[in-house]
């Protein structure tokens, strides 16, 4: 099945017989289809250490990883707020423009979170040199938060992306993959991938919005990976450098869009086994 197929490319990266995976996972529903992966990879003798906050929702200790945690400045009642605040935010209604600034004012509070998490993670030094003597074959990571490709820059590793997608679509910029708007449609318009001439130009319209929340999110992260590699560097410019692209995405419940060959489409990962009847 398709975990199946993404642990075999995991491996590659990794093809001597116990390859040490560092992971950078992002909390929430993120985590939840990544924990199934590295299982697989404990199965097949790969040694995982995974790197998280003290204070999470859902990353916690396993038999089937090492788990690596750092001191972070929020505590778990803050958290566990913050995230049933976004949840609510995402699924109430009104009109676009409603939907866009509360999704952006709830963007720059759970962004400043993540922000910090990764702030403390960077600047523990402890952890840091453990993590520079361990010699790890490559870094698995959701890159819809940018401070695990930071890490692998750091400690110069190949760097494989687990992710559904990205906010503002940086993974079409980063990899340089056509996303027309003609007939890509975006987030909250409702359209198929057959649109009229003046759906096309709402589609269009709809990007725009984009350029606000990207920049509330991003920006502060490429302020901190400049100073963390001590060279100017933007989100892009990081996400870049990925190996493979490993996206949680099929052409039957998304609509079919390019992709650049290194873009591999992993759907199935997210799915619940259960027996079905007949």
């Amino acid at each position: 099945g398709a975990t199946a197929t993404l642990v075999g490319l995991l491996s590659l990266l990794a093809v001597a017989a116990g390859g040490k995976l560092l992971v950078v996972p992002v909390d929430g529903s993120h985590w939840l289809s990544m924990r199934e992966v590295l299982g697989s990879l404990r199965d097949r003798g790969h040694e995982v250490v995974v790197v998280a906050p003290e204070v999470s929702l859902y990353i916690k200790p396993s038999k089937d990883f090492v788990m690596k945690m750092y001191p972070v400045p929020f505590t778990q009642e803050e958290m566990d707020e913050d995230f049933q605040g976004f949840t609510k935010d995402l699924f109430e209604g009104g009109s676009f423009l409603t939907r866009v600034l509360r999704l952006y004012r709830r963007s720059k509070k759970t962004s400043a979170l993540f922000l910090a998490s990764c702030t403390h993670l960077l600047h523990n030094k402890e952890l840091l040199k453990y993590l520079e003597d361990t010699k790890f074959d490559a870094i698995l990571t959701d890159p819809i938060l940018p401070c695990g490709q930071i890490l692998a820059e750091h400690l110069a590793l190949p760097s494989v992306y687990f992710l559904q997608q990205i906010p503002c679509a940086l993974e079409y910029e980063a990899t340089q993959c056509p996303n027309p708007p003609s007939y890509v449609p975006r987030v909250f318009t409702d359209h198929t991938d057959r649109m009229t001439f003046l759906q096309r130009v709402k589609n269009l319209l709809y990007d725009l919005p984009n350029l606000f929340l990207c920049d509330a999110v991003f920006q502060p992260y490429a302020q901190l990976a400049s100073e963390f590699l001590r060279r100017p560097v933007t989100v892009p410019d990081l996400l870049r450098q990925a190996s493979i692209w490993l996206m949680k995405i099929d052409f039957i419940l998304h609509y079919p869009k390019p992709l650049m060959p290194n873009m591999v489409l992993v759907s199935g990962v997210n799915c619940a086994h259960k027996k079905l009847t007949q």
